[in-house]
């Protein structure tokens, strides 16, 4: 079975993938982690950023794996390295490259193959996974989780206005939904979550119930 939870920067889709394949038992396939893990790649191949066939030729040469929650660079452990400022600057340059996000998208599918996931992203249920059985469109207000970003940023030592964040994550919104390719939008067949107001454990609970019914929904010779 495979579980996709799409939704603007900021709404949780990630801790609340995470925890919701550790309930489950199912595997997590953090596909921002592999964009950010292509842009460090360039950052170290030295490619140039105003050159996309750089990195679009890069890409199929580059070893990415995701196991146990760390994620691999040719081989290397590089869950903390993808996390830097730096790498977060130059990551859109791997999103929004249609050569990359084409090699990606095929190497998630082969990810999932055969296996029960929870994937999360910005076009999972769109564009990655149009078939998965159980979609989840995860959102919240602009003010939560620009609240929720300073409070990661003051976690790492980073000093910001909240107003600052705002702004960013308007435009990071702006900026999602009008990306040459898999821009962000909700599927059709995609239930909307909203995280306001709940606490992790609370959306964690409410993202099972719908599976529950999805699964239930099924024919009974494809249940888990």
């Amino acid at each position: 079975m495979i579980i996709t939870i799409d939704g603007p920067a900021g709404a949780g889709k990630s801790t609340i993938a995470r925890l919701l394949a550790g309930r489950l038992g199912f595997r997590f396939l953090d596909t921002g982690a592999m964009y950010r893990a292509m842009a460090l790649a360039g950052v170290r191949h030295g490619v140039a950023w105003d050159r996309p066939e750089q990195l679009a030729e890069l890409a199929p040469r580059t070893s990415l794996a995701l196991a146990h929650d760390r994620v691999y660079l040719d081989g290397e452990d590089v869950t903390e390295a993808i996390r830097s400022s730096a790498v977060t600057a130059v990551t859109r340059y791997a999103a929004d490259n249609p050569q990359v996000r084409e090699y990606l998208v095929r190497l998630q599918r082969a990810m999932a193959a055969g296996g029960d996931v929870v994937t999360e992203g910005r076009d999972q249920g769109t564009v990655a996974f149009p078939d998965a059985q159980c979609k989840i469109y995860l959102t919240a207000g602009a003010e939560e989780r620009s609240r929720r970003r300073l409070a990661d940023l003051q976690s790492q030592g980073e000093t910001r206005l909240i107003e600052e964040v705002l702004a960013d994550i308007n435009r990071r919104d702006q900026q999602d939904a009008s990306r040459p390719v898999g821009p962000l939008r909700r599927a059709p067949d995609a239930t909307e979550v909203s995280t306001d107001g709940l606490s992790v454990d609370e959306v964690v609970q409410r993202v099972q119930e719908i599976v529950e019914q999805r699964r239930g929904a099924r024919h009974p010779s494809d249940r888990l």
